[in-house]
């Protein structure tokens, strides 16, 4: 099943997620459903809040952009209940996009890499460290997880002169490829 991606303005995008424990309700489904979800939106990631649930579970696949960012080929994963527990390297400046926040794009400062505790999709401990376009893939999505969304990374000033498009998110006044569910 394909969710509506919640845009810019939905409470739950705000909210801090929650852990989830094995034999959450349907996981398999759900996850399947995620996949599925993001695809059809044509993203790399898709955190359980952009559809409307408070839990702490990600889907990533940037095997796409190899060409572009060699070190994102094979990456297709699922995180459940992440945790960065470390960060660091230089803080890398690049520009990112979001399934919430349909048609704004704007540069976000991130630490080039992340150390992550999370269970893979048997539930089972991982801790891995992310580098490069990896680690900025996995910090926007756990961004997620924590109730914030890119667009407050950046100044004052940028969000000034990207009022008017996230008053027209709010408004349902955006045009998406995909299902959304603004706020109205």
């Amino acid at each position: 099943m394909i969710y509506p991606v919640y845009t810019y303005g939905q409470p739950v995008l705000k909210k801090v997620a929650r852990d989830i424990v094995p034999g959450y309700p349907e996981f398999e489904k759900l996850l399947a459903d995620m996949w599925e979800t993001m695809y059809n939106a044509d993203g790399i990631g898709l955190a359980a809040p952009q559809i409307g649930l408070d839990i702490r579970l990600i889907v990533i696949d940037a095997d796409g952009l190899k060409d572009i960012y060699p070190e994102t080929e094979g990456m297709k994963l699922a995180l459940i209940n992440p945790h960065i527990v470390e960060e660091g390297g230089e803080e890398v400046v690049r520009e990112e996009g979001c399934l919430s926040v349909p048609d704004v794009h704007e540069k976000v400062k991130r630490p080039s890499w992340v150390k992550v505790q999370y269970m893979n999709e048997a539930f089972e401990s991982q801790e891995v460290v992310f580098e490069g376009y990896r680690a900025r893939v996995v910090q926007h999505e756990y961004d997620h997880l924590e109730g914030i969304l890119f667009i407050e990374r950046i100044s004052q000033m940028r969000k000034q002169l990207i009022k008017s498009k996230l008053g027209a998110i709010l408004k349902g006044n955006t045009r998406c490829s995909y299902r959304t569910k603004p706020v109205k």
